[in-house]
């Protein structure tokens, strides 16, 4: 299956830059990433807090028969409606460290949007330590999921 969101990984760099279109508007797109049921719908993770604000924070948790397996937490330090989101994003008891993500939410056409992401990380050792999980697959499989829900709810 084709990877409809793209990694531009480059050498040597302590960042990634992940782009995606969706066939939604961006008012739509934008909602999956600040309504907590949608985000735990396409997330498969549990909304413990969700402050859609400047300096605002958030915090999610996903379990497994009963085990808390994941637990992730941040600040949103800008937050402009239909436009971008600048947080902190951080997994607990992972050597990954806390790493800053810029999201930026792009119009195409009434009915498509686009997502650009940059994530910085503290070192590109800490970037590695992230690719190696299994980041990749995940994220197109979180946006592919994002895609058909918010496709049969339109």
């Amino acid at each position: 299956m084709e990877n409809k969101t793209t990694i531009d990984i480059k050498e040597g760099k302590q960042d990634l830059l992940i782009t995606r279109e969706f066939d939604l508007p961006i008012e739509l797109l934008f909602k999956a990433y600040t309504e907590p049921e949608l985000l735990e719908q396409w997330m498969g993770t549990k909304v413990i807090k969700l402050e859609n604000r400047n300096h605002g924070s958030y915090q999610f948790e996903t379990s497994y028969n009963g085990n808390v397996v994941f637990k992730a937490n941040g600040t949103i330090h800008e937050f402009k409606p239909n436009q971008k989101i600048i947080r902190t994003f951080e997994m607990e008891n992972m050597p990954i460290g806390v790493q800053l993500e810029f999201l930026e939410f792009e119009k195409l056409t009434e009915t498509t949007s686009k997502l650009n992401m940059q994530v910085i990380y503290k070192s590109n050792e800490h970037r590695e330590l992230q690719l190696k999980m299994p980041f990749v697959n995940g994220l197109n499989m979180a946006h592919d999921r994002l895609q058909q829900i918010l496709t049969n709810k339109n």
